[in-house]
């Protein structure tokens, strides 16, 4: 089975009207105010899985400052998972600094089967890391409900890109040193913080976390998954493909020559994946 851990899909309104979202959030603007920057909607998705052979994607909306922009985005969220239940699992978005209407959010979109909270973005929608009152209350819900946190981040260094914030490995530290107990996923290789593991305080806090392989094929040479795999065990490596950013195929054609083995590969590409989720391979 192969599973898609880092997915993103629009309601139809959103990439219709665009330019006026743009408008709404500087994040959104950033990163899709460019009419070339694809969006999908949940049934764009699901043409791409089976067109790359994906059995199941984990979707996230967008990580929206406003609660409101939050709110509809995870409405759509919860439509796509009545649409296709056997192969859309849903993350919903909310922002910490909402408060108690985070939790009240939160609340509503547990008992609508959404399996977590993510894309987050500290950056983008103005908290940080290591604030218990923020992130610290949204990390302590999720661990309640027994799910997962998915979080954006980035390596600090080398070239520029619409969505490089400036979360470090060294804020995401801090993260896992205050809420480390929390199953959490860190996109894009956690911006390089795996190779960090290699020092014991932090390998010590970050025993619940899992690395995304989001959008590697722009960051990073394939020989990060051997060498990933080798200080953190492929068993804390999850296939993500941020499509749209990328076509599924160009990840799982990287995957394939990684250097992996083939029961490493079966790993990545879903068993982890399926653990994560609570089910069995």
């Amino acid at each position: 089975m192969i599973i898609d851990i880092h997915t993103h899909i629009f309601p139809p309104e959103v990439i219709q009207r665009r330019e006026l979202f743009a408008k709404r959030d500087p994040s959104f603007n950033l990163i899709y105010g460019d009419p070339k920057a694809r969006m999908v909607t949940f049934e764009g998705l699901v043409e791409e899985m089976n067109h790359a052979g994906v059995d199941r994607s984990v979707v996230c909306g967008f990580p929206w400052r406003s609660l409101d922009m939050c709110r509809q985005h995870n409405t759509y969220m919860m439509e796509a998972v009545r649409a296709h239940p056997e192969r859309l699992v849903g993350l919903a978005t909310v922002n910490p600094v909402a408060g108690k209407a985070c939790d009240t959010e939160l609340e509503r979109c547990f008992e609508g089967g959404l399996k977590g909270v993510g894309e987050i973005s500290a950056d983008a929608q103005g908290f940080s890391l290591q604030d218990e009152r923020t992130c610290g209350r949204l990390a302590h819900a999720v661990d309640e409900a027994g799910l997962f946190l998915l979080l954006h981040t980035n390596e600090d260094v080398g070239h520029s890109y619409p969505g490089k914030t400036p979360t470090t490995p060294a804020s995401v530290y801090g993260f896992l040193e205050k809420f480390g107990e929390v199953n959490t996923v860190l996109a894009h290789w956690g911006g390089g913080l795996f190779f960090y593991e290699l020092m014991p305080e932090v390998a010590k806090v970050s025993s619940c976390v899992y690395y995304d392989t989001a959008a590697s094929p722009f960051l990073y040479n394939p020989k990060v998954y051997r060498i990933a795999a080798d200080i953190v065990g492929p068993g804390r490596i999850l296939f993500g493909t941020d499509y749209p950013l990328l076509r599924m195929q160009r990840h799982l054609g990287e995957i394939e020559s990684s250097g992996l083995t083939a029961d490493e590969k079966e790993a990545v590409l879903g068993r982890n994946a399926l653990g994560l989720l609570g089910e069995t391979y």
